[in-house]
């Protein structure tokens, strides 16, 4: 790992060259420029990284930059996990997202008072917001459909060999292979294979759940 003190050392050896030649009103100018791009970069912070076991990254203008816990993400992030990983980030206020391993979610659009837009490539998450917080529309699409959510509370991710959606509060509307189907509180469905329509609603055992949940916490 590089030395944080020589690391310092030469941004500030580099810093004081780049000050030299400016004025001071040139920079009084560079620092009003830095603020209105700092105000731009957190008009489009999502949240934060609240717990990460294993590997975790997020795919940010065009590189992948590896994440910790407290690390900020932003609108447009790919967040990436490892195999075995398990991620969890605060969103807003009050929503928590949990990704498995081998997960990928991109943030395609978060606003605290509206909800959000999210793309799930592969693997498993949890979304909770508790009730009452503001946020309440939100979509997430897949390989395998588009969720509708207005509720609070549910798991998607891969379930008993199939793509699993199942909802412990709120609502969930589940659109795939030309059908759809509405989830309440305790009900789930599957998707076997991409373009396949959802299947029926029904109950989920509690092992079944277990099994879910297992892969996010």
């Amino acid at each position: 790992m590089a030395d944080p003190n020589a690391a310092a050392a030469v941004l500030g050896s580099s810093a004081s060259r780049l000050v030299r030649p400016f004025s001071r009103r040139g920079l009084l100018s560079l620092a009003a420029l830095a603020l209105a791009c700092g105000r731009g970069a957190a008009a489009d912070r999502a949240g934060i990284v609240e717990a990460l076991a294993g590997e975790g990254g997020a795919e940010r203008g065009g590189a992948m930059l590896p994440l910790a816990t407290g690390d900020a993400v932003f609108v447009g992030d790919m967040v990436v996990t490892g195999e075995t990983a398990r991620l969890a980030m605060r969103l807003g206020a009050a929503t928590q997202v949990r990704l498995g391993g081998r997960t990928r979610l991109r943030i395609d659009r978060f606003l605290v008072d509206r909800g959000g837009v999210f793309t799930l490539g592969n693997g498993a998450m949890l979304y909770d917001r508790p009730d009452g917080a503001p946020g309440r529309d939100v979509e997430v699409e897949t390989p395998y459909g588009r969720l509708a959510v207005r509720g609070t509370r549910f798991f998607a991710g891969p379930s008993q060999e199939r793509f699993g959606v199942f909802v412990m509060r709120g609502r969930v509307r589940v659109s795939a292979g030309d059908a759809m189907v509405d989830l309440g509180p305790g009900q789930g469905t599957d998707m076997a294979a991409i373009g396949g329509a959802p299947s029926p609603v029904r109950a989920w055992s509690e092992a079944r759940i277990r099994a879910a949940l297992a892969l996010v916490e």
